[in-house]
């Protein structure tokens, strides 16, 4: 693995703020998990029932044992009665996701550019893994988010450095196409805070009838519950609900109410219609009143997507939250429940938003989000991310990025700034894996008639160009690119587990999205590759992944086994 030697062109700007170390919390709310996952797993007489965890075989991340301050853990409703496999689908059927044509074999010589946005969501691994637990083969797969969902040992920039990221890569035989090879990229942002000011958080809560489920607004205030624990008083906190009107719940409460803030979530009840539109006017109205400059003001929206009065196509909110982008404002999506969950709403209002979507499943999955990836969650340290790799002919003849589907942008989009494109939060790893066909390896075209070229004599793999800008509040900044070069140095034969393990990952993507270059993948080559390459797995999600292969073997027994 190469953390690559790098060039910078700065076209402008302002500089960031000086980042602080990111600090500690106080003790982060273990008692709540453990109480409430415990809880959420059994019966009013006190009898264990099988959580959608047990049923699929998965296991979860062993819970934290410290203290949480006071307040009273609300019990989260038992499990719903389980549905007969053959009505899963039929249930699932009224859920909306927005498949994009994936990426195909590119000629180096004719498309020697590839550029795409970051992309931080983690949504469709967690959705992924509902759905394997009902017992359904999954829709909705985003490869890119699979692989992101992890944590991967790259290492971080320096104090001081002069970029808020490092760039990490590896080249080693594909694992599926033994005649092809795979390069893996990996961005790794720094910890360190862009801002020692306080947070200006305004929940926007989506309240209505079809959040009426155990798994929807019950989970959502005990998750929510989790992320004011990680407040204090230098932070505000606003709550907006949304139903068939929206109510104004509270406004800037100082982030160290604890107890009245918990208070307000475990009172929200549900009924009536969906006006997510109005909602969002009045949550951005309130974000931009109590806007704290200097400081991560931010609206978090939770919501299932399944919009209803007012504007509710994705394109129509979209329209509304990129005339807010500009505000400094930024845009956090937690999706919640199933059966009737719009995808494609919530990851359209994220995109757009300047924001990052998660999908919320457990509780054990909320706290991931909101309190073991605070920082990376609430504080961006990178603005508008492009990556734009530049294959060389002389060592590839052919390629293709494997996912970031609807992250592609225009070569000339990326020293466009005005082309909006992802956010990095403190603390985020983004990664991507092309495939490469390796030069006259037949994967290229060197026998056009008038397009022959004069290949050059450097044996790099390519060059990555990441294009960013310093948060500024909203502010337009010009941007900063900087450049790592991929030499032939970068390859290896024997590959590190972070590479195994991703790899692992990106092939169960091909598998379940039935892709059409998916060559030899299968999914016992899946967990033995995975099971082999867990490292010292904190939380225990990379062995949760394995037991999710499984589960999917078992749900899907014809898709990429052998």
């Amino acid at each position: 693995m190469t953390s690559a030697p790098h060039r910078t062109r700065h076209t402008g700007g302002t500089a960031a703020q000086r980042p602080r170390p990111l600090t500690a919390r106080p003790t982060v709310l273990a008692a709540l998990l453990t109480a409430a996952l415990a809880l959420a797993g059994c019966t009013a007489q006190g009898e264990r029932t099988q959580t959608s965890a047990d049923s699929a075989g998965l296991s979860a991340p062993a819970p934290a044992t410290e203290g949480l301050s006071g307040a009273e853990v609300a019990p989260l409703p038992g499990p719903e009665p389980a549905v007969p496999p053959a009505d899963q689908r039929a249930l699932t059927d009224q859920e909306e996701y927005d498949d994009s044509p994936e990426t195909p074999f590119q000629d180096v010589a004719t498309s020697p550019l590839s550029t795409f946005s970051a992309d931080v969501d983690t949504a469709s691994y967690s959705n992924l893994r509902r759905q394997v637990s009902q017992g359904v083969a999954p829709e909705g797969v985003r490869i890119e988010e699979l692989v992101n969902y992890f944590d991967y040992d790259y290492p971080a920039p320096t104090v001081g450095a002069e970029h808020p990221f490092s760039v990490t890569t590896e080249v080693a035989t594909a694992p599926w196409n033994p005649e092809h090879q795979l390069a893996m990229v990996g961005v790794q942002a720094t910890e360190a805070l862009p801002t020692s000011e306080g947070n200006n958080i305004v929940f926007l809560l989506d309240v209505s009838g079809s959040m009426d489920e155990p798994n929807k607004l019950p989970l959502l205030a005990e998750s929510f519950a989790l992320l004011v624990e990680q407040l204090d008083e230098d932070d505000r906190v606003s709550i907006v609900t949304y139903a068939g009107d929206n109510q104004v719940i509270a406004d800037s409460v100082p982030g160290s109410e604890h107890g009245v803030l918990v208070d307000h979530l475990r009172s929200l009840r549900a009924g009536g219609s969906t006006g997510g539109a109005d909602g969002l006017r009045t949550a951005y109205e309130l974000a931009e009143k109590n806007f704290v400059a200097g400081g991560n003001n931010r609206v978090i929206l939770a919501t299932d997507g399944d919009f209803n009065v007012g504007p509710s196509t994705p394109e129509e909110l979209t329209e509304l939250i990129e005339a807010e982008r500009e505000s400094g404002v930024y845009v956090s999506v937690l999706g919640f429940g199933m059966y009737n969950l719009k995808d494609n709403t919530m990851e359209a209002i994220a995109d757009h938003g300047n924001g990052n979507y998660a999908y919320i499943d457990t509780l054990a999955e909320a706290r991931k989000v909101l309190v073991d990836e605070f920082g990376s969650t609430m504080f961006v340290v990178a603005q508008d991310l492009k990556l734009q790799v530049e294959l060389n002919p002389a060592a590839v003849g052919s390629y293709r990025l494997i996912g970031y589907d609807n992250r592609r942008l225009e070569d000339e989009d990326f020293d466009n700034d005005a082309k909006d494109a992802g956010d990095v939060g403190a603390g985020h790893s983004v990664t991507a894996f092309y495939e490469l066909v390796p030069a006259g390896a037949g994967g290229g075209s060197d026998d056009l008639k008038y397009s022959d070229q004069e290949v050059g004599t450097s044996d790099d793999y390519m060059t990555v160009h990441v294009r960013y800008k310093a948060p500024d509040g909203g502010r337009p900044a010009a941007s900063t690119e900087v450049e790592f070069p991929v030499g032939a140095d970068a390859f290896t034969s024997t590959p590190t587990a972070d590479f195994a393990f991703a790899s692992a990952v990106a092939e169960l993507g091909l598998i379940a999205t039935e892709s059409e270059y998916r060559a030899e993948a299968n999914v016992d080559a899946v967990i033995e590759r995975a099971a082999a390459a867990l490292g010292e797995d904190r939380y225990g999600l990379r062995a949760e992944f394995v037991d999710l292969v499984g589960a999917y073997r078992e749900v899907a027994p014809g898709d990429g086994a052998q």
